[in-house]
């Protein structure tokens, strides 16, 4: 078998602890130490995420070793939890999570009184673009953003 299949057929092993582990304990560590608390969400739900995925592959290990390619599905799956284009993690928290675990009387991670278009909006966005963005709204205040939209789309209705 050649270098190039071997890697091929190993690539859970070579990339997998960098992706699932590696990568994800720098990004917490740097969460730590932001100021933000939108990137702990990501972390925190991702290392959830993924006790509950090693849980569940050690109590059924025999029958998984019987589920071909589950170590690349499981890879894959840690990738898009993981990979910032995605927030994976995020994403399930926000659409899975969190309806079950509602703690406090707001229960969402931004001020109450943005109205739920607002906050639909705010939740598309990356975690840094979503920081900037409520700092900016704690700063000057929703109507700004709004301003700011308005010009970008006059200047781009004028190319």
């Amino acid at each position: 078998m050649g270098v190039v299949a071997v890697i091929a057929k190993r690539l859970d092993t070579l990339v997998g602890p960098g992706v699932m582990l590696l990568y994800p304990l720098f990004a917490s560590m740097r969460a730590i130490e932001s100021p933000s608390p939108l990137d702990d969400q990501q972390w925190l739900t991702y290392w959830i995420i993924y006790s509950l995925i090693t849980l569940f592959e050690l109590s059924c290990y025999k029958v998984l070793t019987w589920v071909p390619f589950w170590a690349y599905m499981k890879l894959l799956f840690c990738m898009w939890l993981v990979l910032p284009m995605f927030n994976g993690a995020a994403y399930i928290y926000e659409n899975y999570i969190r309806k079950y675990v509602k703690m406090g009387t707001g229960g969402y991670n931004f001020k109450s009184n943005y109205t739920e278009d607002q906050r639909k909006v705010l939740q598309m966005m990356s975690l840094d673009a979503r920081k900037s963005v409520t700092q900016y709204i704690d700063q000057y205040g929703w109507e700004a953003v709004e301003r700011a939209i308005r010009a970008a789309e006059r200047e781009t209705k004028k190319r």
